[in-house]
């Protein structure tokens, strides 16, 4: 017989499946700092910044994209904001650039300039993890905000075509919360954006961090902070948008209808409770069918009726079936295809 995991284990080994590989990193980090070098030529005395899941040290396999950005010069991003000109002619200086610094070494690569909202789109007709299409990049062209908070980055689809953000500050303050949780903070994100991936996707990866942040800051096991996440989610959802961490850009959107949102997480917020409860208990099988039912993907379903079977007959015996708790392992005859999001 196949001995039993704990919650600890499950988590861990859970993560280690989806945890981007190191032959991946190392290869998008290089196409980045391709596009960081084209993108600096492009507007000399500009400075690039990173962003994203490799810049906040979250991505999963398969690696798909990266992110980037330039903060022009003052002098040089003066024509350019609110009221002003648009970032179109901006992005085409960086298509240009691009296409002349990496065709030769990526003959299939395009750059999209006509009807991207935020960024030049780059597909490098290449991937970077075997079995992909391709691997894609976002780069970014903004300008310093007046006020030396944030930045002004672009928004084709509104009047303005600008909108106001600080994706450096959101960078600095995700490594920070790695550094206080002693990487528990990005290995929790790595499991919540699988949860929220295999979920229809109910919030962007950002909310998902941004809530995180005001939620994690200090080392904890895995399945305590999944606890921690979803019952703080549940709660401030409930409530309404989340704000935005830096203080500078509007509430972050959801993908959904909030009140389909909050019940996603109020079930996965039960199923992780359950989870814990019957590991307490020492029913380690059923404590591991709950965390199925939240990561169906990366947690096994297990094959609980042996243990389910042994503690009902514990409890004919003790003559404590009436009090013997068997509310929960309903999820025992729940149909397989029951997922976190509350059906």
């Amino acid at each position: 017989m196949v001995p039993n995991k704990s919650l600890a284990q499950l988590l861990d080994e859970g993560r280690r499946k989806i945890q981007v590989t190191d032959e991946e990193l190392a290869e998008a980090k290089r196409r980045r700092k391709l596009l960081a070098a084209s993108v600096r030529r492009a507007f000399a005395g500009s400075t690039a910044y990173f962003n994203g899941s490799v810049a906040h040290g979250d991505a999963n396999t398969p690696l798909t994209d990266v992110d980037l950005g330039v903060v022009l010069t003052e002098k040089d991003a003066e024509p350019y904001g609110p009221g002003k000109k648009s970032a179109q002619s901006l992005m085409e200086i960086v298509r240009d650039a691009i296409h002349e610094d990496l065709d030769n070494e990526f003959p299939n690569l395009t750059v999209e300039v006509e009807g991207r909202r935020r960024a030049v789109l780059v597909r490098f007709g290449a991937p970077v993890t075997p079995g992909q299409v391709d691997f894609t990049a976002d780069v970014m062209t903004a300008i310093p905000h007046p006020s030396g908070r944030g930045l002004y980055i672009p928004n084709t689809k509104t009047a303005d075509q600008w909108d106001r953000a600080d994706p450096i500050a959101h960078t600095r303050m995700v490594l920070q919360a790695i550094e206080d949780t002693k990487v528990v903070f990005a290995r929790t994100v790595r499991l919540l954006k699988h949860w929220n991936s295999t979920h229809s996707k109910p919030m962007c990866s950002w909310n998902v961090k941004a809530l995180c942040l005001d939620c994690l800051n200090e080392p904890m096991p895995l399945i305590n902070a999944l606890q921690v996440f979803f019952t703080y989610a549940a709660d401030e959802i409930g409530k309404g948008p989340t704000p935005d961490p830096a203080g500078v850009a509007g509430p972050i959107p959801l993908n959904m209808p909030r009140a389909d949102v909050h019940k996603r997480l109020c079930t996965a917020q039960k199923y992780i409770n359950l989870a814990i409860e019957h590991e307490k208990e020492e029913r380690p099988a059923l404590a591991q069918h709950a965390l199925h039912q939240v990561l169906p993907e990366l947690v096994a379903k297990p094959d609980a009726t042996e243990e389910e079977a042994d503690r009902l007959t514990r409890a004919v015996r003790s003559g404590s079936l009436a009090t013997s708790g068997l509310g929960l392992a309903t999820g025992l005859v729940t149909p397989t295809r029951t997922r976190a999001w509350g059906d």
